[in-house]
């Protein structure tokens, strides 16, 4: 059944900003937490991973204006009734 759903749907957040944005995060932090355990000050590399992060998120959000984001907007997912329907319908044609 999950793959019936993955199926459905496309992964509209797989963009070359989403990418950039969680990998680039995760780079920021991970060298703040290298440098905290290697004896840097907590508050000092706490706060460049923010401001890192900040700075980051603005250039992914430039990255997402120029065309390299989600080119259509965010599916909106059926109601609870809605999918019941689909389902049911799903499980009247199949037998």
């Amino acid at each position: 059944m999950a793959d019936a759903h993955h199926e459905e749907h496309d992964d509209h957040g797989n963009t070359l900003s989403a990418w950039f944005l969680t990998l680039s995060w995760i780079i920021a932090w991970t060298v703040a937490a290298v440098a905290i355990i290697f004896g840097g000050d907590l508050v000092t590399w706490t706060v460049i991973a923010l401001i890192a992060s900040i700075a980051l998120a603005v250039v992914a959000g430039v990255m997402k204006k120029i065309g390299l984001g989600r080119k259509e907007p965010r599916p909106i997912p059926p109601t609870r009734e809605q999918w019941e329907a689909d389902r049911k319908a799903g499980a009247a044609g199949g037998k």
